[in-house]
């Protein structure tokens, strides 16, 4: 190639190099030099970001449990210092409520099958075979009829009735544990959400006011429904554990009643057979 002829040659390559961007504008021509390398080193794989699915992040944005991680912390986080709190009796409030559940069906408030029988049994004149129903049962109804059924056949009738009223009252106090502490929550909770808003409602009065003539009313609403987080956690809190302790209330003065109707079963029925065995007996 002559020596005329290279330039014009050359202008034609830089020409062909020459690339349009995506507003239609010419693009600077490359140097000589870099047209084999640009070639060479072109990665026609890539893709563009819209071909390549972040899997990653809609993942981690679509997580039912990180979403809820991160609303609780920033509702603690809002509520301030009364919100910490009422979550504390949040878990104390679920931590009673199963415990005196299990405490509950433990003493049998659901069942009062044996009692049954061992009254209907001491009505037919068998006090020995009603003692082996409820002997050793760990129901409250069974406890005070077999103290009951002891009672009515070892001691006088004075006696007896105050006997079982000493084991029927001290069942009945262990049974009720608990209850008071449900009530207390019950009483508080909405107390420290008032507490709460109160004190975020002052918070947003101040910087109100700190803002003078540059006030932001936004600024204002923000810190009133931050503040208003409290009252609603409060409430929250309450309502469950007062819903609780009535119904706790309500299975216990059914066994109130049931040791009631046992107890004077025992002691007025069968009157005249239990004083002749006694008489039997001391002779």
């Amino acid at each position: 190639m002559d020596t005329a002829e290279r330039p014009e040659a050359l202008a034609d390559v830089q020409q062909q190099a020459i690339t349009t961007n995506e507003n239609g504008a010419a693009e600077t021509p490359l140097p000589e030099s870099a047209l084999p390398d640009q070639l060479e080193n072109a990665d026609t794989s890539s893709t563009t970001p819209e071909e390549t699915p972040p899997i990653l992040a809609e993942t981690v944005e679509t997580d039912p449990i990180t979403n809820a991680t991160q609303r609780a912390f920033k509702f603690l986080a809002d509520g301030g210092p009364s919100i910490w709190a009422i979550a504390a009796l949040s878990v104390a409030t679920v931590a009673l409520i199963l415990w005196k559940v299990w405490r509950l069906a433990l003493i049998g408030a659901w069942s009062k099958g044996k009692a049954r029988r061992a009254l209907d049994a001491f009505e037919q004149g068998d006090a020995q075979s009603a003692l082996t129903f409820v002997r050793a049962r760990r129901g409250l109804r069974s406890r005070v009829v077999a103290a009951a059924i002891e009672a009515r056949l070892t001691l006088p009738e004075d006696a007896a009735r105050e006997e079982t009223v000493r084991v029927a009252k001290r069942n009945l106090g262990e049974a009720s544990s608990g209850l008071r502490a449900l009530e207390l929550i019950a009483t508080i909770a909405p107390l420290l959400g008032l507490l709460g808003t109160v004190l975020g409602m002052i918070a947003a009065f101040q910087a109100l006011q700190e803002s003078g003539s540059q006030a932001d009313p936004s600024q204002l609403a923000g810190g009133i429904w931050e503040a208003l987080l409290t009252t609603a956690a409060g409430m929250a809190v309450a309502i469950p554990a007062s819903a609780a302790l009535t119904w706790f209330e309500a299975v216990l003065d059914r066994m109130r009643r049931d040791v009631e109707d046992a107890a004077a079963r025992i002691f007025v029925y069968q009157r005249d057979r239990i004083e002749t065995a006694q008489q039997l007996a001391a002779e």
